[in-house]
């Protein structure tokens, strides 16, 4: 039998999935295994030594390949998606020179010159040097550059963490223009490093060199080495074909491939996507992200720490259901849907903004979290059922806004992530979406999405069409409940949408205030 299944290696946030998936969208084999918690070395940082996420990926590697059914001689390519935004700085050995710093550390770094020359002054005409300067500040090599500078001078590559398991995988310098989300000099239009008079050279200053070479999502990085097929067990010579980053590899393993089809990740992150061929901004300087098929883009609005809430709110507030799930041997979020349901649609006018931690998609860096509408009715339940609707109502606007910047319509939704397994996240989405909502066929769908691009890059679905016509499948479908969608729309338009203009004033003197003495 000619081989046609794809080894697909998913690093996520908490874990390194390796999966063996088939031609038509099956997993035939599973294996994960748990990353270690960050470290914080200071307030704020978030950083985990690369030998981390690559010991993890072996392992999975190992253990899928002893699981029942699975057959080496079967895979005819490995496919690569991880989490975005994590950076390696690595020596001319490709050795790590310090921790990478990953994609949910909040470092910032003070006082940096604004962008000048002409480039400043189109910006202080179009009002957006904040939005630039943010980005500078917010940019991983500045902080890098300011405050270890002996590491930058050392640096012979400066990788995303899919560049520097590809390099560990193939032995080379190169990386998946799919994978190329976050602060560094990349045009997200022409989809390349950007052009040598582009203003992000000036923004995060460094040269060209220190990046790797990209290769469209679906065409080959490489091949497997001997010292990586010793460390994973996957053959020698199979062929690495590049795929992308996790959120835009979950798009397609979703089946969102035409621009009608929301895809929502309720994860750590929670994010709507929507594919694309025309380059829209949805806000101006913050551009759309590499599809996951080449040449398309993925229109995003995104809540930082979306989902991480229901993790915040099992810490602050979920002692009797981790009790209760260590007694029957379960994972505590199982519980918290019975919690949901003992609430309300609207949480009777309790109602969340779920800005916890901001970012420059949602909507500005002085946001703040709110719940408005306490009381004396008010219990643990309307709180978690607010939490879950807060998220919601942020996406649903994101929805919309990206509908009126695109010009095309969402129609429905898929809903991918930790928060898809909850019933109640999935009811009370399509209630206030007013959308058909369906799970994909499979949880991992981000991997799922990286042996579509393998598929694609091998011939074996001869388009993106065909494969994912042939391997994505609707799970189960949740339709709006009339009389939930009329309560919904009525605290969406008449409170959610006004809370942050009036609102934020009070956010940006908090920010003054914090600023002032910190």
């Amino acid at each position: 039998m000619a081989a046609e299944n794809i080894l697909a290696i998913d690093n996520g946030s908490q874990s390194v999935r390796a999966l063996v998936v088939s031609p038509k969208g099956e997993l035939i084999a599973k294996a994960r295994v748990p990353i270690s918690t960050p470290d914080s070395p200071s307030p704020g940082f978030a950083e985990q030594h690369p030998d981390v996420f690559w010991n993890a990926l072996c392992s999975a590697c190992q253990q899928v390949w002893q699981m029942p059914g699975v057959d080496k001689s079967s895979i005819a390519a490995v496919a690569l998606t991880t989490q975005r935004s994590t950076l390696v700085n690595v020596d001319k050995d490709g050795k790590p020179l310090r921790p990478a710093i990953l994609w949910s550390d909040q470092r910032r770094t003070k006082g940096l010159r604004p962008v000048g020359g002409l480039w400043g002054l189109a910006f202080r005409a179009a009002g957006v040097m904040d939005t630039i300067q943010y980005l500078q500040a917010e940019a991983e090599g500045n902080w890098i550059q300011n405050h270890q500078p002996e590491i930058w001078q050392k640096t012979h590559k400066f990788l995303f963490l899919s560049g520097y398991l590809t390099y560990l995988l193939v032995g080379s310098f190169v990386d998946s223009v799919g994978c190329q989300v976050g602060y560094v000099p990349f045009d997200y239009q022409k989809q390349k490093w950007a052009g040598p008079s582009d203003w992000k050279w000036k923004a995060v200053p460094m040269s060209k060199e220190i990046l790797p070479d990209l290769i469209p999502p679906s065409q080959l990085l490489g091949e497997i080495t001997s010292a990586a097929s010793e460390a994973t067990g996957i053959p020698k010579g199979l062929p690495l074909i590049a795929a992308a980053a996790d959120k835009a590899c979950e798009v397609i393993g979703s089946g969102c491939l035409e621009s009608h089809i929301g895809c929502l990740s309720y994860g750590t992150t929670a994010t709507i996507n929507t594919t694309h061929k025309k380059y829209v901004e949805i806000v101006p300087f913050i551009p759309p992200y590499p599809s996951a098929v080449p040449g398309f883009y993925n229109l995003e609005l995104q809540i930082y720490r979306g989902y991480w809430m229901v993790s915040w709110f099992k810490e602050e507030f979920g002692l009797q259901e981790q009790q209760l799930a260590q007694q029957k041997g379960i994972e505590t979020e199982a519980l918290f849907d019975e919690l949901a349901f003992a609430a309300p649609p609207g949480a009777n006018g309790l109602v969340l903004q779920p800005y916890w931690t901001p970012g420059l998609r949602s909507p500005g860096p002085e946001a703040k979290g709110a719940i408005i509408g306490f009381g004396d009715m008010h219990t643990r339940a309307h709180l978690y059922r607010s939490i879950l609707e807060g998220v919601a109502y942020a996406l649903r606007d994101g929805a919309e806004r990206t509908s009126k910047r695109s010009h095309k319509k969402i129609t429905e939704l898929r809903v991918a992530g930790g928060g898809s397994q909850s019933d109640a996240s999935m009811q009370l989405t399509a209630d206030i979406f007013g959308l058909p909502t369906a799970r994909p066929h499979v949880y991992e769908a981000s991997g799922l999405g990286a042996a579509i691009n393998a598929m694609v890059g091998m011939g074996i679905h001869t388009s993106f069409e065909s494969a994912v016509q042939s391997m994505t499948h609707m799970g189960d479908v949740f339709e709006p409940i009339p009389k939930h969608q009329m309560i919904y729309n009525e605290l969406y338009e008449k409170i959610y949408q006004k809370m942050y203009t009036q609102l934020h004033p009070l956010y940006e003197a908090i920010q003054e205030i914090n600023e002032k003495y910190t």
